[in-house]
């Protein structure tokens, strides 16, 4: 195979969609607890006006939901970061090739699922479903 340069028009491209899918992915997951907040709250509100606290528990579903979302596509996000930098570090070396260009996977279904849950217990994630559960729990327990 021949190897290929940081200059090369394939290159570029290559690294832009990269970078695109990263940026993408870490919209994603903002968007996840920006949807999350957005829906527990309205349904606090909903049940706060029906005066039927006992449902307030249905509000459990979309924060279970969008916490496994949300760790996915952080577990994504870092696994096209890997490939970032392992595309960079080929390209310093010299032994990158037009093959690893067209590498745009970030891996089998099992790394894919592997890197979801190692997201699952990271600092990006628990302490924000962490706090709108525990928010959930005091507007039970002292507003409701």
């Amino acid at each position: 195979m021949t190897n290929i340069t940081y200059e090369s028009p394939s290159v570029q491209s290559y690294l832009n969609i990269l970078q695109s899918i990263i940026n993408r992915m870490a919209a994603n997951s903002s968007g996840c607890k920006t949807w999350c907040i957005t829906l527990v709250s309205a349904i606090i509100l909903i049940i706060a006006d029906k005066s039927k606290p006992a449902y307030l528990f249905i509000s459990i579903v979309p924060i279970i939901l969008f916490l496994f979302l949300d760790s996915y596509y952080l577990g994504l996000e870092r696994l096209f970061r890997n490939l970032y930098n392992e595309f960079i570090k080929k390209l310093h070396s010299n032994i990158a090739t037009i093959d690893d260009v067209f590498m745009v996977s970030p891996g089998t279904k099992t790394e894919i699922l592997r890197a979801a849950f190692h997201s699952f217990s990271s600092i990006a994630v628990w302490p924000f479903y962490g706090l709108l559960g525990l928010m959930l729990y005091i507007v039970h327990k002292i507003i409701l």
